[in-house]
């Protein structure tokens, strides 16, 4: 058994001595000085790895931390910095990488062999005048040299002969010269090294290009500015190199060393452009497609914001001192790139089709995008952007030959709150034209939104407007209030018919909201012609208010709503334990949600309709919680109000 055994490793071991290296392993060499090794610490969004795609064989040991684990020279893993060497900092190196594995097919993985020592003169890479360049070197160098045996370049090229058993070199990375700014020889130097690398790695240069970075400019301030003519002439001597720009790259208070978000920005740039030597199409958000058009809720005379035909958008913002800018859009935040004059770039994975908030965060701040119009959303102002459905769009769209109703802007005083306040009220086009009195559906936004969401954000008046023309739904009055939800939850007690967030509009809605609309507006002011609904806590008002004053309702709807936990046993004082008294009471009740939300709608049109309540449930396709759901919603809803009863 024990002879079996050996046979058994023996054959592994020559079975694995044999395995070719996997061509869609695309490993790269690295080195320099300390822009290379990375100056700035690195942020928390730095340290998530990109996973197993991205991958180190670390030139020195690391001992293991309280945050990771430890890793052994010449031996691959997650690439997480630092790369380089216990405490050191960001690098280019981590983006190239992240860059390249964000483009490359999902079979091919990106290796990383690093090496840089802070102020190594590129003599210090020429094995032939090692021993002279050790004894020379300052106290403060000496250390690192050590690290690397006092040869980086013998590290480097032994740790890459290594790595030629897994994969395939693909190209060189340096990032150095500030220690040899005005060398008249650097460039002869650069070429000595990458020639001798490539010799003893049996590699063709046509094959394996070297990516030359700029030094730090600092809008012209840089330490080592005048380094950037030698480095941008560099292709002169040596034909397979490429220069990488370093233009509006961020820099750190030292003018030598690049920032957080600095490094972040040259390593992108090293990594799309090794990824078009590779001959591979970068998505960029400074290059914009020819099939992107300007969002329409872009503030007209801008370009920007615009939308592809992917869905992607793109975003661009003038703010030249600033030292990192995202887009916080769809629950994710994308970080924008910066030119040299000072644009900021971005563009989003594709976006599902409706209307989303957004804000330009700066600084960690959020702000609105100066070029979108404003909604009232997220507790407070925001941007704002469409992403257009196609033609099954048009029901919440303005028709050509359909008459269109008046949005107004009212303030009424409502005596209970001793205060001037603001609603929304839609007529209907024929409102005008004669004396005829109209039933009313009061329609409520959601938590954090005001009484300018249904009309803004949801298009109500183009959905009414069309279902009246399309004798679909009945002409009818729409009144919108804030509802006082527009602050955030702070607490309190929010069970159904207990509730403390915008209870304070209850009694507003019937005692002054009501009056002033029956007072003001031609109206049927008795129960029969008298609907609320509302979306998310909207819908959570409509049932506490309807519920409690079911004198003064006969329609319900609930979009998304707020309706949890609800004891439809117990709940206002047991209404909805007798489903023929209610039914006798309401005409419709309505309730949806999208399909891709979880708020429970379905659990509660089956606890109700086992009470013997007849319920409308309707599923909006492949929507969350958001306007798209809410506008197909209401479209639903309409036509059920206001006709004849059930």
């Amino acid at each position: 058994m024990k002879a079996i055994i050996i046979c058994m490793l023996l054959l592994a071991r020559v079975l694995t001595a044999s395995a070719a290296p996997d061509p869609n392993f695309y490993i790269f060499l690295c080195f320099g000085q300390s822009n290379m090794e990375g100056a700035a610490r690195p942020e928390a969004e730095d340290m998530k790895s990109a996973g197993s795609r991205f991958l180190l064989m670390p030139a020195v040991d690391f001992p293991a931390t309280a945050d990771s684990e430890a890793r052994t020279m010449g031996q691959w893993c997650e690439a997480v910095p630092p790369l380089c060497r216990p405490g050191t900092g960001l690098t280019p190196i981590d983006y190239f990488g992240r860059t390249m594995i964000e483009t490359l097919p999902e079979n091919i993985r990106v290796g990383v062999i690093h090496v840089a020592i802070g102020g190594i003169r590129i003599e210090g890479f020429m094995t032939e005048n090692m021993k002279e360049y050790v004894k020379t070197a300052p106290s403060w160098m000496k250390g690192m040299l050590e690290a690397y045996d006092n040869n980086p370049y013998e590290r480097l090229m032994t740790l890459a002969r290594k790595a030629q058993q897994d994969g395939v070199i693909k190209g060189v990375l340096m990032h150095q010269g500030e220690s040899n700014t005005g060398d008249p020889e650097w460039a002869n130097k650069v070429q000595k090294v990458y020639d001798r690398l490539l010799g003893d790695l049996q590699l063709k240069p046509e094959e394996v290009p070297l990516l030359a970075g700029e030094v730090l400019q600092a809008d012209g301030k840089g330490q080592c500015l005048a380094m950037n003519k030698q480095i941008d002439e560099l292709p002169k001597t040596l034909h397979t190199s490429c220069v990488i720009s370093s233009t509006g790259c961020t820099n750190g208070p030292d003018n030598l060393h690049f920032d957080a978000a600095g490094y972040r920005e040259l390593g992108r740039r090293y990594g799309e452009k090794m990824l078009s030597l590779l001959g591979y199409q970068v998505r960029s958000p400074f290059s914009v497609p020819e099939d992107a058009f300007t969002a329409e809720t872009t503030v007209p005379g801008n370009e920007f914001p615009k939308i592809d035909n992917e869905r992607r958008a793109y975003f661009r913002i003038d703010a030249p001192t600033a030292q990192r800018v995202q887009v916080d859009i769809c629950g994710k935040k994308y970080e924008m790139r910066r030119d040299e004059k000072g644009l900021w770039c971005a563009v989003t994975d594709p976006l599902v089709v409706g209307f989303h908030y957004y804000f330009i965060n700066i600084g960690g701040q959020n702000f609105i995008d100066p070029a979108t119009e404003t909604f009232f959303g997220c507790c407070r102002e925001a941007g704002g952007i469409e992403i257009p459905e196609g033609p099954e769009g048009n029901y919440y769209r303005p028709q050509q030959g359909v008459a269109h109703g008046q949005v107004r802007s009212i303030y009424y005083y409502a005596q209970s709150t001793a205060e001037w306040r603001h609603a929304m009220v839609y007529t209907p086009a024929e409102y005008e034209k004669g004396k005829k009195r109209y039933p009313v559906l009061y329609l409520q936004h959601g938590m954090g939104e005001d009484e300018t969401g249904w009309s803004k954000q949801g298009h109500m008046q183009h959905i009414m407007d069309n279902l009246i023309a399309q004798g679909q739904a009945v002409p009818m009055i729409v009144v919108m209030e804030s509802g006082d939800v527009k602050a955030p939850f702070r607490g309190g007690d929010n069970r159904q018919g207990f509730s403390d967030y915008g209870a304070t509009f209850y009694k507003v809605m019937t005692e002054d909201l009501i009056p002033y609309i029956d007072s003001t507006f031609r109206t049927l002011t008795d129960r029969d012609h008298r609907a609320m609904a509302g979306l998310s806590w909207g819908g959570h008002q409509t049932f506490d208010l309807v519920m409690n004053n079911m004198d003064k309702f006969s329609y319900m709807g609930g979009f998304s709503g707020a309706i949890f936990g609800l004891n439809v046993k117990e709940a206002y004082d047991g209404k909805l334990a007798d489903g023929k008294a209610f039914n006798d009471k309401i005409h419709y009740l309505f309730l949806s949600c999208g399909s891709e939300e979880n708020f429970g709608t379905e659990k509660l049109v089956e606890a109700l309709r086992g009470c013997g309540i007849k319920t409308d449930y309707y599923v909006s396709p492949g929507t969350h919680h958001e306007w798209l759901t809410w506008r197909r919603s209401l479209k639903e809803f309409v036509p059920h109000l206001f006709k004849s009863k059930r």
